[in-house]
């Protein structure tokens, strides 16, 4: 008879992973929507931003069949983070690893379902740098599942091998996506004190155009009160590239002004009835 003592261990530590995990986690019910938070902080509870709904009551349920009502404390959907308030500080919160795991290891995920624990067990499909999502999002490592992710899971914590939570578990394109501790401590922190994460703001209504030699963004509106207006744009003119970098399309210009750009002066070169002009502008915080 074979020897399963070594897959007997491994089974009795991936078990004593999950148990370890489990208290820390709950359901997060919101308007149609069923998904999975993690105490971060006493009274405080991280999600996935994209599972809450926009409207509505949002609920915890816990393992003991209790369920308690929460206030959104913040919320930043260019990395995919939610904090939610709630009245105790009885539950205990998950403690964070700041680690990355490398390509190939083992991960475990944890999750609640009708606040009741759910594990699954996974391996590290893609572990590299730090990467921006396609909404701008500044996220301090890439790390991929080989796994789906079920809708009520998402929002769980992801353990390592050594049973340390490295992440949260969200939707990718075509796997989970692990949104690292580093991410979560950086975005929750200011969540917490502030209710939002800076943004970018320019004060102006931009519209792509194509040009003999590229692309341009021309100015439908503007924010008379704004920093384009500040900096001498004007209604119609044509923004053909910050700082000499040609402009590339609006995806890219908004990824341009993630938190690090507010305060920020930039050389602006547009198009004022097809001659070039040139202006420095301050990038301001978009309002609330």
């Amino acid at each position: 008879m074979p020897d399963m003592s070594a897959l007997s261990s491994l089974s009795s530590a991936l078990a004593a992973a999950v148990a370890a995990a489990a208290p820390s986690l709950v359901s997060v019910h919101s308007h149609r929507s069923r998904a999975t938070g993690f105490v971060w902080k006493p009274g405080l509870v991280v999600t996935a931003d994209e599972t809450l709904a926009e409207e509505g009551e949002i609920v915890l349920a816990f393992a003991d069949g209790t369920s308690r009502p929460v206030t959104i404390a913040g919320r930043d959907h260019t990395t995919d983070i939610a904090l939610l308030r709630f009245q105790g500080k009885d539950v205990a919160a998950a403690s964070l690893a700041g680690g990355v795991p490398p390509l190939g290891a083992l991960a475990i995920l944890v999750a609640a379902d009708q606040g009741k624990p759910a594990a699954a067990l996974a391996m590290v499909s893609q572990s590299a740098g730090a990467w921006r999502s396609l909404r701008g999002g500044d996220i301090d490592a890439r790390i991929e599942l080989d796994t789906r992710l079920r809708h009520s899971a998402e929002g769980g914590l992801v353990l390592d091998a050594a049973g340390h939570a490295i992440g949260m578990a969200v939707r990718g394109p075509r796997r989970t996506l692990v949104i690292p501790a580093a991410t979560i401590e950086r975005v929750a922190s200011k969540l917490e004190t502030h209710g939002r994460i800076a943004r970018g703001y320019l004060g102006a209504g931009l519209q792509p155009v194509r040009l003999d030699d590229g692309l341009g963004a021309m100015i439908m509106s503007l924010d008379k009160s704004g920093p384009a207006a500040a900096a001498g744009l004007r209604q119609g003119d044509v923004i053909t590239a910050l700082n000499k970098e040609p402009f590339r399309g609006m995806r890219a210009m908004m990824r341009e002004l993630g938190p690090d750009s507010v305060g920020a002066v930039v050389e602006v070169a547009a198009l004022r009835a097809g001659e070039p002009v040139q202006f420095a502008l301050t990038i301001g915080e978009r309002p609330a």
